[in-house]
């Protein structure tokens, strides 16, 4: 593991993002996914990495 977040790829941080997916932390598995598609040149893979990822908050269902 890198201490440096420079030395980081946009796999690492998908790895994180589905990481946190996997514990139940969406906001985190988004800002994850975020900084993975910033740092994906290509614009379609980037978009869908955004998509796999949404922002919980506009996702999020409120209940009674």
């Amino acid at each position: 593991m890198t201490r440096d977040p420079a030395d980081l790829t946009a796999a690492d941080y998908l790895d994180g993002a589905r990481e946190m997916t996997a514990a139940n932390r969406p906001y985190l598995a988004h800002l994850l996914a975020e900084e993975a598609a910033r740092r994906t040149p290509d614009p379609a893979t980037a978009a869908g990495i955004r998509a796999a990822f949404p922002d919980p908050a506009t996702t999020r269902k409120e209940t009674d």
